[in-house]
């Protein structure tokens, strides 16, 4: 195969060629002929950040149909935001969402900015989101590469710069190659072609609109790049939780500090999540933080629970028990709740899990 270097008119001709053919219908894209809106691409945005697309059709419908407008989600509390956004993850985004449809219903009239500078003073938008935003949405030819598009041009480059420290040189080799015209849609092209065609394993590259242009697909090495760092070993953290009951089947909950992991979110009271083992003994005599340990009945161990998040594992041993005085019980922000009301809370998928494995194993 010869390989051509890509020119920015010959290489994004070729995209947009492909992309009017083969453009993917996503729930958040406007239609050929139609304005985006940029409430959609921002929403849409947010929500793609380490989740799969198939994953968040239906949470951005939900999100729509709840809040029409950025202005209608300022006006909403953030307890109805985390609750909508459980399940999906990094809960930091559902905090950052909110606090921006804050900024931009005070300080913008809520209207979005039409430009990076005023995208980027918004909260929880970064130079990627923003770079999105203005592109798909006003049409500005700003470089946008996300992880699919830094696929594309590792692959056209053979850039051989571990990730994450390539992200300069990658972001600086798309810039050649964004046009003036239609950035919007040509980022959207390189992500549809970096979800269907250039996939990190088998390649498909004999559909490939740019296999021509693409220096690894003429060395035959495609699954070399992007070139990464070696993965960093992840810790097990582990706790114990608990499910303490009250006669009346309402389960103790608290809600977690704004800041940090899982931050405003829904929890079963536990241990610190630390790199010992706890016994369950000791971890009552934690809970009860010297109270009687008569105050619990029927103290019984289920089913492990195991999670992953980006830096850690958490092993997480859940404790039930019964209270026969639950009011002699004394914990900060707990509140009891039934458990067939637990879809009305936010509770993040680490809490489905454990209320997962007390069910099934009582």
């Amino acid at each position: 195969m010869i390989h051509q270097t890509p020119s920015r008119k010959s290489f994004s001709a070729a995209i947009l060629d492909w992309y009017d053919s083969h453009a993917r219908r996503l729930p958040w894209r406007s239609l050929p002929g139609e304005q985006p809106d940029p409430y959609h691409v921002w929403l849409s945005e947010i929500m793609l950040q380490q989740t799969t697309v198939a994953t968040v059709g239906p949470y951005f419908r939900k999100f729509l149909e709840s809040w029409p407008s950025v202005s209608d989600m300022a006006k909403a509390p953030l307890d109805d935001i985390l609750t909508a956004w459980a399940g999906l993850g990094y809960y930091a985004r559902a905090r950052n969402l909110h606090k921006c449809a804050l900024t931009i219903a005070r300080d913008h009239k809520g209207v979005f900015p039409d430009n990076m500078s005023g995208l980027l003073s918004l909260p929880g938008i970064g130079p990627y989101t923003a770079a999105a935003i203005s592109a798909i949405a006003f049409g500005k030819a700003e470089t946008v590469v996300d992880g699919n598009i830094e696929r594309i041009v590792s692959r056209l480059y053979r850039i051989r710069t571990p990730l994450p420290a390539a992200k300069k040189e990658i972001t600086e080799f798309a810039a050649k190659l964004t046009p003036i015209e239609r950035p919007g849609d040509y980022a959207q092209a390189l992500m549809d072609i970096g979800a269907g065609i250039c996939l990190p394993r088998n390649p498909n590259c004999s559909v490939c609109p740019v296999s021509s242009c693409c220096a690894a697909l003429a060395a035959r090495d495609m699954e070399n790049y992007p070139v990464k760092a070696p993965k960093k070993i992840k810790p097990t953290r582990r706790a114990v939780i608990f499910w303490l009951q009250r006669p009346d089947g309402h389960v103790l909950m608290r809600r977690r500090e704004e800041k940090g992991l899982l931050g405003g979110m829904m929890e079963f009271p536990s241990t610190d999540w630390v790199e010992e083992t706890l016994e369950t003994e000791a971890a009552v005599e934690h809970l009860l933080q010297g109270q009687s340990s008569n105050l619990l009945n029927d103290i019984s161990v289920r089913k492990q629970v195991r999670h992953t998040f980006t830096h850690f594992h958490l092993e997480l041993q859940p404790v039930a028990a019964r209270l026969a005085s639950p009011e002699k019980l004394e914990l900060d922000g707990a509140v009891w709740i039934d458990p067939r009301e637990f879809d009305n809370h936010a509770l993040p998928t680490l809490m489905t899990k454990v209320v997962k494995a007390v069910l099934e194993s009582q």
